[in-house]
């Protein structure tokens, strides 16, 4: 049995203080403050640059307080839900417990960082691998803070809430449907795993370890989104964006394909795929259904919770099963392609 990863060590300074990640973040802001004036006078001298940091800055202020609501229900819940409760209210039925653990993920928020560990806690206490496996995709996906940020992103479209809630519920069932069949146990790797949020210590310092790490880990991710965001919006040209209007087939692989190499966090993500605004709606929602699904960062995640073999074959079909209900649903609520 492998042994648990010991903790990398954090570099303490004699006499002072600990070094630690929130200092690395406090140290950016600053320097960030301090280059104000020079940015300032790039931004007077270059009309590009003005609009990619109104665009950039734009998408950042809008998600951060629903990113910063998202880890502290996250973090609430790392320290106050155990996997145990989830255990021991699925039924019997494998089919019950698909359909209980992808609605529980309407009432247990929290990270797609979260959510892996979780499952993995989840098969450890007796479930069955396909709803923990269902919990996984729905947790972070169709919960309240996402469905309130996809709302506030997307005014004037209420239908992009209930097409989001509607794709990602039935890619987290239709997952775990399929897994029951398919699945082996042998996939799942056995091993002794540290767990994304430290369970150890009292329920306060849980809390502010979990929400900490989320905050951190997510920023950098929404800080990645905005940027592409902006990259998006000022770099690629019109032609493009008219190829991918023109040819929804190819809007879709690509919306996919952003998701997953984003890696953005499901609180943040709708302001992401609302500033595509050259994209149509569908593409945009395919986006929002596969990156709390399958994105290159929940697939490494994925491999030190339940190994390789798990990851290899589970990735794949979530993608293709995401992009699936993203285009049905999309086809549904958003009454076609536009």
């Amino acid at each position: 049995m492998d042994a648990t990863p010991a903790a990398l060590p954090r570099r303490r300074w004699p006499g002072r203080f600990e070094i630690t990640s929130v200092h690395v973040l406090a140290a950016i802001l600053l320097l960030g403050l301090c280059a104000t004036p020079l940015l300032t006078r790039i931004g007077d001298a270059s009309i590009k640059f003005q609009a990619a940091t109104t665009i950039f800055v734009s998408v950042f202020v809008q998600a951060v307080p629903f990113l910063v609501l998202g880890v502290l229900v996250s973090g609430a819940i790392a320290a106050f839900v155990s996997p145990a409760l989830l255990q021991r209210v699925l039924p019997n039925s494998t089919t019950g417990a698909i359909c209980v653990a992808g609605v529980a993920g309407m009432a247990v928020p929290g990270c797609e960082c979260g959510s892996v560990p979780a499952s993995r806690r989840l098969i450890d206490h007796g479930a069955p691998s396909s709803a923990a496996l269902t919990f996984m995709l729905a947790a972070p996906a169709i919960n309240p803070v996402v469905l309130v940020a996809t709302a506030v992103a997307f005014t004037g479209e209420p239908a992009m809430v209930a097409a989001r809630f509607t794709g990602s519920l039935a890619t987290a069932l239709i997952t775990g449907a399929i897994w029951a069949r398919v699945g082996r146990p042998e996939w799942l790797t056995p091993r002794a795993v540290r767990h994304t949020h430290d369970t150890d210590g009292t329920k306060w310092s849980v809390f502010t370890e979990a929400a900490r790490h989320d905050l951190l880990q997510a920023g950098s991710f929404l800080v990645l989104g905005a940027a592409a965001a902006t990259a998006l919006r000022l770099l690629v040209p019109p032609s493009i964006y008219a190829t991918l209007t023109g040819n929804i087939a190819l809007a879709i692989v690509v919306c996919a394909s952003l998701a997953v190499t984003l890696a953005l966090c499901s609180e943040a993500d709708a302001f992401v795929a609302a500033s595509m605004s050259a994209l149509p709606l569908l593409p945009r929602l395919v986006f929002l259904v596969v990156g709390p699904a399958i994105d290159v960062k929940l697939f490494a995640m994925q491999v030190g919770s339940f190994g390789r073999p798990f990851a290899l074959r589970f990735a794949p079909l979530t993608l293709l099963v995401a992009v699936a209900c993203g285009t049905i649903t999309g086809l549904v609520f958003l009454g076609g392609v536009r």
